[in-house]
Formats: structure tokens, C-alpha cells, sequence
């Protein structure tokens, strides 16, 4: 049965600056690393991003796909937060890209937008009472 998301994971092409994002700007804690087994070599990096989810990063990624909204696939990563304005003030303040400022959706959550450092879309969202996810959640 499944029980919930356990993972998102992009192949990442400067390791110590996708990091520094995920912590720094996002709040998230670096967990542990993987190295290859056959050779030692570095290999995959975890992010704790709460409530047993992870975000995993691999090393190696050198070509880059720019989001369009036509594109089949991967559209974004949607973080939770508590609080959609102290969220933002913390992108800004670590100097993430400002993609849209915090505003409030048509499904009356919050929301706003920025990029790590290979231009992967993050919204962040503080869901609001009102919500249809809210609602949802309450009678699940």
C-alpha cells in the first residue's frame, strides 16, 4: 500500500551549489551522501525535506532541458510551508531566484515561485482552510 512520496530526484550539474540552495533558501538538511560501489566515486546526495521525504540529488548532469509549459513530463516541485511570507523573505534574503512573489491561487492557497540552480520550477504553498485540498484532507 502506499503510504506517500518519498523522494524527488534530479540529476544536478554543480553538487555544492544545488546543496547550498536546498539548504539555505528551501530550509531543507543535507542527510547523507552515496558513492558509487563499484568505483567510490561520489554519486548521489539526500536532502531531508521533513515529514520523511527527501529530495535525492545526482552528480554528472550536464544537459539542460528548459521548462516550457507545452513540455510532456516534469512540470515543478511543490514544498509545504507554514508560513507562505517568512518562506519568501528567506528566498529572498539567500538570493534564490524570485520567480513570483507570494499570491493567492484560485484554490485560495498560497503560493510562490523559484528555481534551484538548474532552473527546476519550486512552488511553495501554505494550504488555506478554505482549500479543496484542505477539504479534502479533512474528509480523506
Amino acid at each position: 500500500m502506499v503510504c506517500g512520496i518519498g523522494h524527488a530526484a534530479f540529476n544536478v550539474k554543480d553538487m555544492e551549489k544545488t546543496v547550498a540552495f536546498y539548504e539555505n533558501s528551501m530550509g531543507f538538511k543535507k542527510a547523507f551522501e552515496i558513492q558509487r560501489p563499484e568505483t567510490g566515486e561520489p554519486w548521489i546526495v539526500y536532502i531531508y525535506a521533513g515529514s520523511g521525504q527527501f529530495v535525492e540529488l545526482f552528480y554528472g548532469g550536464t544537459k539542460e532541458i528548459p521548462y516550457q509549459d507545452e513540455n510532456i513530463g516534469f512540470s515543478h516541485v511543490c514544498v509545504a510551508v507554514d508560513d507562505i511570507q517568512e518562506a519568501w523573505k528567506k528566498i529572498v534574503e539567500t538570493g534564490a531566484p524570485q520567480d513570483i512573489p507570494p499570491k493567492q491561487g484560485v484554490d485560495h492557497n498560497w503560493q510562490c515561485w523559484t528555481r534551484d540552480p538548474d532552473g527546476n520550477r519550486i512552488e511553495l504553498m501554505q494550504i488555506s482552510e478554505e482549500s479543496p485540498q484542505m477539504k479534502f484532507i479533512r474528509n480523506a
